[in-house]
């Protein structure tokens, strides 16, 4: 018997995003990062379902983009999951003293966001994805703030978690960890954008943390 089909949307920015395509070609839809790894994955192991994966990410992103274009890119897809990662080009505006950083709308942005996907979408399972730096590249100047605010949106994002019942999906303990043993650099090229195997990383714990839950897909 054909199992139930789920729809999978991922939101973020850049390292969501994965340069992918924005036309139909199933060849580059997904970006080349994480998201591709995910529905690589899944996709393989759960053929008979054909669940289907969506990439939204756009680079440069922040929270309040998100919400600015949440209607057309998330609600009106009807998701049965929505993953978000999101939160890195917040604190750079605010870092770099940018216009588009005048004031923090991280939580406030980020709680819209979540508010109105439960009030109009409320059977749709959320994944809330750590935010994350490692000390080279971009970051190196600037490091104390750069590790300060992420630490501050990582909790942020943790207590948006249990406050809408979203998986949360730590992820810079696992980019630490594994920076100890290589240098930052390996998996973060640059501070902010992972590398191939950085990708990797996150979707491992994306899949670790999803498969062994109450929205695992099947």
């Amino acid at each position: 018997m054909t199992k139930s089909s789920q729809t999978v949307l991922f939101q973020g920015d850049s390292i969501t995003d994965g340069n992918r395509g924005r036309g139909d070609d199933p060849n580059h839809i997904h970006g080349h990062g994480y998201v591709y790894l995910i529905a690589a994955e899944l996709g393989f192991r759960l053929a008979d379902s054909r669940h289907q994966f969506i990439n939204r990410g756009i680079s440069g992103n922040r929270a309040s983009d998100l919400y600015a274009r949440w209607n057309e890119d998330a609600i009106y897809l009807q998701p049965n999951l929505i993953s978000i990662l999101i939160g890195v080009n917040d604190a750079g505006r605010m870092i770099e003293g940018s216009p588009h950083g005048a004031s923090d709308r991280f939580e406030k942005a980020y709680r819209h966001i979540l508010e109105e996907t439960k009030d109009i979408l409320p059977n749709t399972g959320l994944i809330l994805c750590e935010p994350f730096v490692l000390r080279t590249g971009t970051t190196l100047q600037n490091w104390d703030k750069w590790r300060q605010t992420i630490d501050e949106y990582r909790q942020v994002v943790r207590i948006l978690a249990h406050d809408y019942a979203a998986l949360f999906v730590p992820l810079q303990k696992a980019f630490d960890d594994a920076a100890a043993q290589t240098g930052p650099e390996y998996w973060i090229w640059d501070g902010i954008h992972p590398t191939t195997a950085g990708h990797r990383l996150i979707a491992n714990e994306w899949l670790n943390v999803v498969q062994s839950s109450q929205l695992a897909l099947d």
